[in-house]
């Protein structure tokens, strides 16, 4: 592991120790979101190893993050409109790298810039609707 990979590691893990969940959702958006630019790079590099890494580390972030971390028990249609739209981002990603083609990317991660726009400007209310378990 290099220093800049070793800082970003610390500098990771200490956000997530002291983060809240509501934090911790931006943090996996932002994940998502900086997976699927990279990915949009390498895409345009010809690098398709780690486009193919980038595009999976956006889909775990997706699926085992935002999507397992719902909470389906409060929030009424939200926590399954929501599951929508991420099985959806998933599947398009997944599209995007078997099929080869970046046009799919731009409007996908427009959509999770969208969607982190609105969970931070939900911080205040926050307290009321749960999101994680």
């Amino acid at each position: 592991m290099n220093h800049n990979s070793a800082y970003s590691t610390v500098f990771i893990e200490s956000q997530i120790t002291g983060a809240s969940p509501h934090q911790l959702i931006v943090l996996l958006y932002d994940g998502a979101i900086n997976a699927m630019r990279c990915a949009e790079i390498y895409f345009e590099t010809g690098n398709v190893a780690r486009r193919g890494e980038m595009i999976s580390r956006a889909i775990n972030i997706i699926d085992n993050g935002l999507r397992a971390g719902l909470d389906h028990q409060v929030g009424g249609d939200i926590p399954a409109d929501l599951e929508r739209l991420y099985e959806y981002v998933s599947r398009n990603l997944l599209l995007a790298n078997l099929n080869q083609s970046a046009a799919l990317l731009p409007p996908l991660i427009a959509l999770m810039v969208e969607m982190a726009d609105t969970w931070k400007a939900i911080a205040p209310q926050c307290q009321q609707v749960k999101h994680v378990r």
